[in-house]
């Protein structure tokens, strides 16, 4: 019986009024003690009658709960077994020990008395998480949807009471399923090469071919239910639920081979690029994604499909070289933008990636070059030497006034103001720079870089000229410097350092070279360059040499035509060393791609890919976390050589079981 029932008639106001009573009895007492006597006598009356009621009350109160409580044991059984949701009870082991009859009828079984939690319920997530002494501890409560058969139910579990809440859920998993399926996906298709495979094709060759292209283009629609509207001669905007994505993205949209291959007959096949965006309720916001989609798949050279489904992106094709543009427009564009940058500065402070190589250098000290041009004080920051351009430095140190604007990532922030202005080469990500921080605090920022385009990215740069067709960002920076300033004279150490930032990037002008490759080049051997000190520079000793045979001797071949070359463990090998013994074994024959793994003197794993083209070595890094060109691409992890082979040819498989490894 509740407390509050039983003390509610001596509460403080009853004993307030039975203490009244008594003190007028008293005054009436003092003034007539026979009105006082028959006083006494009500008051006792009261009291008794009160007394009286209270136990009748009590007795009557404890009669009903007595009956209340043999009516609830008596259909308390009958109210569990017919509750909407199953209830089980489990043992220590994680055996069924009882539960209602809706259980049976959910799962259609007669018992599941005597039955493993795994049995019944398979799929059934970690009922307690490992602590540090080794031990398990059981979770307060594990929440899953699991399917037993062609059901799908939501299952509730309280370990600590092994107890189990079972609700039959297919209905509603269904409908999700089906809302899921029919939400709405938004797309951007474009023909990205036509200026350039239409060069030097009269109206009716153009119309015939663009015609070809966009029957395949209508026919692929048709069969994977998109609907296509056409905005341009070479733009696309595609709507399709996500169904229908999901058919494309096992298909690897091959849509993208089958215009290439169709067109191969041209002197520059061509290619599309499509962006798609699912996952958000506003349109407006899917079609931001959607080109967004679209620009990173541009970004990377085109002739692939980027997907960006809520935090994934996805990419798929990219099989083929990026096409060079034959037009100086872009670059003029972007050349004038930044002299007026520039001008209107404080300061210029240039920085590259952690480890910088040639290309790094010869890029920033052409920046550095058209900031002085420009009058405005500018500075490279560099966090020390490294083997790959320690003989560059050594040449730099001798010329004290160029040696004078390298500066360490400490002084560089010390420096950095509101109008400073950071120019990032080489790199377009904000982790892989020398210093993260700079780019944090940066109120302007240019980035300058010619790798493919990846998922991180810096979003904020006022100026952005990535272009993957270029052989290098020294080349990029060539072609800027005879924009920014018509008179443009470089010393012969600084167009030296461009030229060689260039040579290493196309190993000596044998890959990734396109027509403007070379005039960039002729534009610095006519400024001075010495290419006779890019030899020297780039030349090995032997100890390196030595050391790059040790590394290839252990070179396998799989996959038929891949080689493989792990080093052994305890042995540490810069970066520069394992890169250059995956070009020497590009060079084997038969062997279309190249794989070095070593051990890094900082303690991480490096992996260097080359390829001539067949294998798109960029996308085998990108699942590994690394990023890079179809040709050229890295990686370092933080594990063992002998891990990180496995995690690779891991990859390798995964490739040729989607899509096939070779093109």
């Amino acid at each position: 019986m509740p407390n509050f029932l039983l003390k509610r008639w001596y509460g403080y106001r009853t004993v307030w009024a039975f203490l009244l009573l008594l003190i007028l009895t008293a005054f009436v007492t003092a003034y007539n003690w026979l009105l006082g006597l028959l006083s006494l006598c009500l008051v006792i009356v009261v009291i008794f009658v009160m007394l009286r009621a209270e136990l009748k009350f009590r007795r009557e109160l404890a009669e009903y709960t007595s009956t209340l409580s043999y009516r609830v044991g008596g259909i308390e059984g009958e109210i569990t077994s017919r509750l909407p949701f199953g209830l089980l009870l489990y043992d220590k082991d994680r055996t069924i020990e009882w539960h209602n009859r809706q259980v049976s009828q959910l799962l259609g079984i007669d018992t599941a008395i005597g039955l493993s939690l795994s049995e019944l319920l398979p799929g059934l997530p970690p009922l307690a998480r490992d602590k540090k002494d080794g031990s398990k501890e059981p979770l307060s409560q594990v929440r899953a949807e699991i399917e037993v058969g062609a059901e799908t139910y939501d299952v509730r579990v309280y370990p600590e009471e092994r107890l189990i809440y079972l609700q039959k859920m297919t209905e509603m998993a269904e409908l999700r399923e089906r809302y899921e399926k029919e939400s709405l996906t938004l797309g951007i298709l474009v023909l990205d090469n036509l200026d350039e495979a239409f060069q030097g094709m009269d109206d009716q060759q153009r119309t015939l071919t663009i015609a070809r292209a966009t029957s395949l283009i209508n026919g692929w629609a048709r069969q994977y239910e998109v609907y296509l509207r056409r905005l341009s001669s070479e733009r696309y905007m595609m709507l399709l639920n996500q169904a229908s994505l999901e058919k494309l993205e096992n298909s690897r949209f091959v849509i993208l081979d089958e215009v290439r291959e169709a067109t191969s007959d041209l002197k520059v096949p061509m290619t599309l690029s499509i962006g798609l965006a699912c996952g958000s309720e506003k349109i407006s916001e899917l079609g931001a994604l959607a080109q967004s989609s679209l620009d990173m798949a541009l970004g990377r050279g085109g002739d692939q499909a980027a997907v960006k489904a809520g935090q994934r992106l996805s990419f798929y094709g990219g099989r083929s070289n990026a096409v060079e543009k034959r037009t100086r427009v872009r670059a003029r564009v972007i050349a004038h933008a930044l002299r007026d940058l520039i001008k209107r500065s404080d300061r210029v402070l240039i920085m590259g990636h952690q480890n910088p190589d040639m290309d790094v250098i010869g890029a920033a000290i052409g920046m550095l070059k058209a900031a002085e041009r420009l009058d405005v004080e500018a500075s490279i920051v560099l966090a020390g030497d490294n083997p790959s351009i320690a003989k560059m430095m050594e040449h730099i140190r001798d010329d004290s006034t160029l040696e004078d604007q390298f500066i360490s990532p400490d002084e560089a922030l010390s420096l950095m103001t509101e109008r400073t202005l950071l120019v990032v080469v080489d790199t377009h990500k904000q982790s892989m720079t020398i210093e993260p921080k700079l780019v944090q605090r940066a109120k302007q920022v240019v980035v300058i870089d010619h790798h493919r385009r990846s998922e991180e990215f810096i979003n904020d740069a006022v100026i952005v000229y990535l272009e993957p067709y270029a052989s290098s960002t020294s080349e990029l920076v060539t072609e800027l410097l005879q924009y920014i300033d018509d008179n443009m004279a470089l010393t012969p150490l600084e167009a030296t350092s461009l030229l060689a930032g260039i040579t290493v990037d196309t190993k000596h002008f044998a890959l990734h070279t396109g027509s403007r490759t070379f005039e960039a080049a002729g534009f610095l051997r006519r400024s001075g360059a010495d290419t006779m000190l890019v030899q020297r520079i780039l030349k090995e000793n032997l100890n390196e040499y030595i050391s790059k045979a040790e590394i290839i001797k252990h070179t396998r071949v799989v996959m038929g035509g891949v080689a493989l070359a792990v080093t052994e463990e305890g042995h540490q090998f810069p970066q520069l060393l394992i890169a250059q013994a995956a070009d020497t074994l590009l060079n084997m024959t038969d062997v279309n791609a190249s794989f070095v793994i070593g051990s890094r003197p900082d303690g991480l794993t490096a992996i260097s890919a080359r390829s001539f083209g067949k294998i798109n070595v960029q996308v085998v890094m990108e699942r590994l976390g690394g990023g890079g060109h179809l040709t050229n691409a890295a990686v370092q992890l933080d594990i063992s050589p002998q891990e990180a082979e496995k995690k690779l040819l891991a990859v390798l498989e995964d490739i040729e079981k989607e899509e096939g490894l070779f093109e």
